[in-house]
């Protein structure tokens, strides 16, 4: 049996490099040759033991590499051809697939919660030399010769997360956004609020070079949480509350902000991964009567989506 290296979960605060068997394609599917691939906050709650993940799977959740094995049933792509996966990787034939919302793929009927997140989840991730992609057909994107690998890894997750922050929350051409952190994910959502058109963007952080970088990425005001009243200063400059307000941390100091934040009927959009939990205080959310609406989203997968980002 053929061997890769891989890092492999073991359980809580156990994770090591190791020699594991190397996958190989069946009918519907594809090998390829890791050349690239992240680590991810998501990674750090499953090795911290936040996330439940089975021990002894492989983690890592961003591919971009080179078709190494094709199986029987796919088309259109060849052995050697540079690709890009993204994180979600629907089967594109179910109930959850056809409607749109390929994050939570059924796998062939209905609706399963996070069902279209299966490397590092269910199944054994990119962080390792070979990776196995199932339903090959729906999530390989051929990557333009003119872009490099480190142009396009950080759309398998991150991008088309903070992105998705933003279009989940349908802002529209003059609206005031507050992002809550200023990660690599809550960047792409201030970016992703830019490019719909928000005239406002406030960027939250306590981290000065973030929100430096929040600057060049569209926001037009920068807060740092721990040198003023965060929610207060918001209602301040948008004359009482944000349209809309993304929260991309994934802590209920976090959430319990951007509520606070909005105006009445406003939209908070939810990026976070909460690892405890998740409380509304009745008087944040005017006790239900206010008209707020709180979205979730799981990063949109498959090879369209992936194609739009490059």
């Amino acid at each position: 049996m053929e061997k890769m290296r891989a890092t492999v979960f073991h359980g809580k605060d156990q994770i090591s490099v190791e020699e594991v068997a190397r996958p190989r394609a069946g009918v519907g599917e594809v090998v390829i040759r890791v050349t690239l691939t992240t680590i991810c906050g998501t990674d750090l709650h499953i090795v911290r033991g936040e996330y439940p993940v089975k021990p002894g799977l492989v983690i890592g959740h961003e591919p971009v590499g080179v078709i190494d094995e094709l199986g029987l049933g796919v088309t259109g792509y060849e052995v050697g051809d540079r690709v890009l996966v993204g994180a979600i990787t629907p089967c594109g034939q179910c109930r959850a697939c056809l409607s749109g919302q390929l994050s939570q793929c059924g796998h062939g009927d209905g609706y399963e919660a996070l069902g279209g997140w299966r490397f590092g989840n269910t199944i054994n991730g990119a962080q390792a030399e070979y990776l196995l992609v199932p339903h090959a057909q729906a999530n390989l994107a051929k990557i333009p010769d003119e872009l490099t690998d480190e142009q396009v890894v950080l759309l398998a997750d991150i991008a088309s997360t903070g992105f998705s922050g933003a279009e989940s929350a349908q802002i529209k051409i003059g609206d005031a956004v507050v992002v809550f952190a200023q990660g690599p994910i809550g960047l792409c959502a201030t970016a992703g609020a830019k490019l719909m058109g928000a005239s406002l963007i406030i960027a939250v952080d306590g981290d000065r070079h973030r929100l430096g970088v929040a600057r060049e990425m569209g926001a037009d005001v920068t807060l740092d949480y721990r040198e003023s009243d965060v929610v207060a200063e918001v209602r301040k400059l948008t004359g009482g509350g944000a349209d809309v307000a993304i929260e991309a941390l994934g802590t209920q100091e976090t959430f319990e902000s951007a509520l606070r934040s909005l105006r009445p009927g406003g939209t908070l959009s939810s990026l976070g991964v909460y690892s405890g939990k998740l409380q509304i205080p009745y008087e944040a959310f005017a006790a239900g009567l206010g008209d707020y609406r709180i979205v979730t989203t799981l990063c949109p997968g498959g090879k369209e989506r992936m194609r739009r980002l490059m």
